[in-house]
Formats: structure tokens, sequence, C-alpha cells
């Protein structure tokens, strides 16, 4: 009877110290697991589909629940607002948001702070104090990296392109301005074309990318600014037949990878996407226990090209 007290005993302990620890899926302690409403700004980009693999592998470590989703492109303001609506209508414990468009989703964010859902913002900021943290690549550095290759491909002259995702989406802004600011401060002999706008679509940016080479017959260089931007900037010039521009993109894929591989990119800035979505889980988590969060959690980005594109380093982070 001693033994079977003292092992009944352990058995108590080891779970109290699994619930404790954190290590069980019972943050609320209420015998449920907490579920995590995950929206991204879209779903169809690798870069999406590697955030969620991180967040799907840290929701399997601490024993919760998430789900995933986002709209098909990240032009689609309106459904990702009915996304998160409806998310808010599961009743998760938290919330995580990409959000394509700030003033969209304030109606839901402070719904989510009335019924005392804590939201964690990724990939952009969302232009309000509710969300607890920001996990996120510092997009103005990672773009003034960008824009620094850039000049030195082009030996410090010439014109420059950007075709950009989004003039909403703070990752759009950031990125755009990180690149311009860089630009205008180091590399005065570069001219930059005004900014165009492909909401991330490949076949957007691409027809975008062949208006600008028609109106621009002296154009040196195009940036991307995310993998749909960039990959139709590389379709759009190999349809224009003007292969001796210089790009530079942003984010991965094995679209960019062949790209660079084959000389029609120059190089990218690539991002960690799975530290992100693993980040998303690890803060909701934290703020379901009513930890204090930092308001950002940077995770990282790193500049790619033919040179280190197969340093364990960097293939780590491309997502493919």
């Amino acid at each position: 009877m001693r033994i079977r007290r003292l092992t009944a005993a352990a058995g108590a302990a080891t779970a109290m110290a699994l619930v404790l620890s954190g290590c069980g899926g019972d943050v609320n302690g209420d015998g449920r697991k907490p579920y995590i409403a995950i929206v991204s700004k879209g779903f169809q980009h690798q870069f999406w589909q590697t955030v969620k693999e991180g967040a799907e592998k840290e929701a399997a470590k601490r024993g919760v629940e998430i789900s995933f989703e986002g709209p098909a492109t990240e032009s689609e303001v309106e459904a990702q607002v009915n996304m998160v609506s409806n998310s808010l209508g599961k009743n998760p414990d938290a919330i995580g948001l990409a959000a394509l468009d700030s003033k969209a989703v304030e109606p839901m964010l402070k719904q989510a702070q009335r019924d005392k859902k804590p939201v964690i913002a990724f990939d952009s900021g969302v232009d309000s104090d509710i969300p607890l943290t920001t996990a996120a690549t510092d997009n103005k550095a990672a773009a003034a990296e960008a824009a620094k290759h850039m000049a030195k491909a082009l030996g410090g002259k010439g014109q420059v392109a950007l075709v950009v995702h989004s003039q909403t989406a703070a990752s759009g802004v950031d990125r755009r301005d990180g690149f311009v600011d860089w630009m205008k401060k180091h590399a005065p002999g570069i001219k930059l074309l005004p900014v165009q706008y492909g909401g991330g679509d490949q076949t957007k940016s691409a027809d975008i990318t062949k208006s600008i080479i028609a109106a621009n017959p002296r154009l040196d260089g195009i940036y991307g600014s995310n993998e749909g931007s960039a990959m139709g900037v590389v379709q759009g010039v190999k349809e224009s037949g003007k292969d001796d521009l210089k790009i530079v993109g942003f984010d991965s894929g094995q679209g960019q990878i062949n790209a660079i591989n084959e000389g029609r990119m120059i190089g990218a800035i690539t991002q960690d996407p799975a530290d992100i979505g693993a980040q998303v889980v690890a803060a909701a988590v934290r703020a379901i226990k009513g930890e204090k969060l930092p308001k950002v959690i940077e995770t990282g980005h790193y500049w790619y090209d033919r040179t280190n594109i197969d340093d364990p380093k960097i293939a780590r982070v491309l997502y493919h």
C-alpha cells in the first residue's frame, strides 16, 4: 500500500510540474487546451505556409490548439476582416494577426480587447496599442539592406523602380520606406522612380514591371518587396527581354532561389518565417498566462545571393 501511495504521489507531482512548467496544454487551468486563432495576410505564398508550419510545431510542443488561415491574395482586405470576425466568434483564448490594413481591422481589435482576448501581431505591426507584442522582421532595416546591395550592383548610379506589395500594411510601408530612405541618404546618384503597388500578386506585379520598363528605357534596376512582387518582377523582366536589369527581391521561395542561381536576380532578403510562426504561438501562450511581453519580438533578416545561398546558416531560413 505504501508503494502505491508513493507512486500515486509521484504521479501527481509530475502532473503538477508539467502544468506549472507550461509543457502541458492546460494553460487556463480549467482542464482544456487553449485555442489560438491565427489570421495571416495570405495563404498562397510559400512564406505563409512556412509561418504556418512553425506555428503548428510550436503549438504541438506547448500542447495548444491553433487554426491558421488567410485570404487567397494579399489584396483581399475585406476577406481578411471577415476571417478575423469569424475567428473571434469561435471564442479563442488569443488571436494572432498579420493585418493587411490596420484601419480595417481596428473594430475587430477593439472587440478582442473588450472580450479580453490577447492579440499578438506578426509579420508587420498594427497601427494600434491593442496588440501586446509584434513578432516580425525589422522591415525597415531589411529593406535598407536590400537597397545597399542594389546600389553596390549599380555602382551607385542609375535609375531604379520599386514594385511594392502594399501601401496600407505596415510591412509594405516599411519595406518601401527603408529602401527609399537608405537610397536618398547613401546613394544620391541613384534616381528612384515613383513607387508602384502590385498587391503582392505575381501576375499584377509582372504587368506593372512591363509597363515600367516600356516607359523608362534607361531603367537599371527593380526592387520587389515580397515573394509575389519579386517573382512578378522576374517574370515581367523576362517577358520584356531586358535581362540586363538588376533585380533585388524580398522573401524566399523556390522561384526566387532559382532566379538567383540562374543569375536573373542578384539576391534577396530572407526572413525566418518558421520562427515568426513559433513566436506568435509562444507569445500567445505567455499572454494567456498573464505574463508581460516585450513590445517587439525581432525575428531577424538575412541577405542571400549566389555566394552564400548554400551556407547552412542561410539554407536554414530559405523556404521552398
